[in-house]
């Protein structure tokens, strides 16, 4: 760029208040409207769109001849004056003194971003650099952002640290197949499905609140709208806790994120035109044999027992029934992991929970065991080796206090959040069982 440099300004940052001001500014070319003697380009940056107005005989005509031979979704950087007007979508507009392309897109474009021509899932997942490009999308993903932020300051100040455990693992964390086989040198490793393993193994070493925000992997062959291979968890795990006091840790974490994301992403709500309230805590409470009562009433699932775990059709229809974030407890021992805590009077419920929006299910925790010998026995009596789990089980041998915690997916909490129909759109480069790119 020619001419004094100038610092390069979001749209947001500027106001009618500008009048007169010469500016700079950069982004992406939106549309182009030509009217003969007046043209208007409409600049998107991150943080909305700025009209650009090129007027004959106050514009230099060179600067028509560069606009002409733009193409939308060009790259350009605009040094104008901005000048008050009522009629322009945020009541200025830049009238232009230098227009400088600095990169020039091809066309036909991969889809439209004006969204005035539709476009299916897969086409957007395909070109996902420009489907983050449109004006419904992109806020999303800093909502996202935003909802990160709110679960990392919360239990921050609850105390707990956070840490990173291995994502290449050398045993099942729960057991069963669902595992993504890798090549580790001369050995077979896996993917991590879980850092449950690791975050038990940090309540030995006497740091007694610990939380991570990672990948985790699932080599289920599920292709349904709230699923993926790969996802974000958040995890949690805490000493000298019971399981009820874990699920007060969840939902209070669930209302920060709600209150959060509606403080600071108002034009981002409005932008995809979310209406969001904080849920009220504490959430209702449903023990597993009432949540199975509720299921058995709807004809699909009348064939249910007790012991069978919930499917969709019963998630359906409890979260119906119920209308708000809930929590499913009390759950049959023999459906939950070999580390969830049995109930010492009735070993066939175990201290497990269920955290659920009306839509999905949000999380899942419990108390954990925390005595050896009973882990050994519970890990034997689902089929599995304990000898696999040496160097979780060492960690346990050497005074374990009781602790407890819950592990809840990113992309569900995001989905719930802002109303979400798939949660391929809830990541920015989904991983399911068909897709593996970009």
């Amino acid at each position: 760029m020619t001419g004094t440099k100038l610092r390069t300004r979001y749209s947001k940052e500027i106001t009618p208040k500008d009048d007169g001001k010469t500016v700079t500014v950069a982004g992406w070319v939106h549309e182009i409207r030509d009217l003969g003697g007046l043209t208007f380009v409409v600049l998107r940056d991150r943080d909305g769109t700025m009209q650009v107005t090129l007027i004959k005989n106050k514009v230099k005509d060179k600067l028509f001849d560069v606009v002409r031979g733009l193409s939308r979704e060009s790259v350009v950087s605009i040094s104008g004056i901005i000048k008050r007007e009522e009629k322009a979508p945020n009541g200025y507009e830049i009238i232009p003194n230098e227009i400088l392309v600095l990169s020039k897109a091809k066309s036909p474009l991969p889809l439209d971003v004006t969204g005035k021509v539709g476009a299916d899932l897969d086409t957007r997942l395909d070109a996902r650099f420009m489907d983050l490009r449109r004006a419904e999308i992109q806020p999303v993903f800093k909502i996202r952002h935003h909802v990160l932020t709110a679960v990392r300051d919360f239990l921050e100040s609850k105390g707990f640290i956070e840490i990173q455990t291995p994502k290449i693992v050398a045993t099942a964390t729960e057991g069963g197949t669902a595992l993504f086989p890798i090549t580790y040198f001369e050995r077979e490793a896996f993917l991590g499905q879980s850092p449950q393993l690791y975050k038990q193994i940090m309540m030995a070493t006497g740091l007694d609140r610990v939380y991570e925000i990672g990948p985790i992997f699932r080599a289920e062959e599920h292709d349904t709208r709230k699923h993926l291979n790969e996802v974000t968890s958040i995890d949690v795990e805490a000493s000298f806790v019971t399981h009820e006091e874990v699920m007060s840790i969840l939902e209070e974490t669930v209302k920060h994120v709600y209150a959060h994301v509606l403080k600071h992403c108002d034009r981002e709500l409005d932008a995809i035109g979310v209406k969001l309230s904080v849920p009220k805590t504490p959430f209702r409470r449903l023990r597993y044999e009432k949540a199975l009562e509720i299921a058995k009433a709807q004809e699909e699932c009348k064939d249910m027992e007790w012991g069978d775990d919930l499917d969709t059709a019963a998630e359906k229809a409890v979260g119906e029934k119920v209308g708000e974030h809930y929590f499913i407890v009390d759950w049959p021992t023999e459906l939950k992991p070999y580390y969830v805590q049995p109930y010492g009077d009735k070993p066939e419920i175990c201290k497990a929970f269920d955290l659920m929006h009306p839509k999905v299910e949000l999380a899942s925790g419990s108390q954990r065991v925390h005595s050896y010998d009973l882990l050994v026995k519970r890990i034997k009596a689902q089929g599995l080796d304990p000898e696999g789990f040496e160097f979780y089980l060492d960690a346990f041998r050497y005074g374990m206090p009781p602790h407890a915690g819950w592990g809840m997916g990113v992309e569900r909490l995001l989905m719930s959040i802002v109303d979400m129909a798939n949660i391929r759109e809830a990541v920015l480069f989904p991983r399911d069982r068909r897709r593996l790119s970009p």
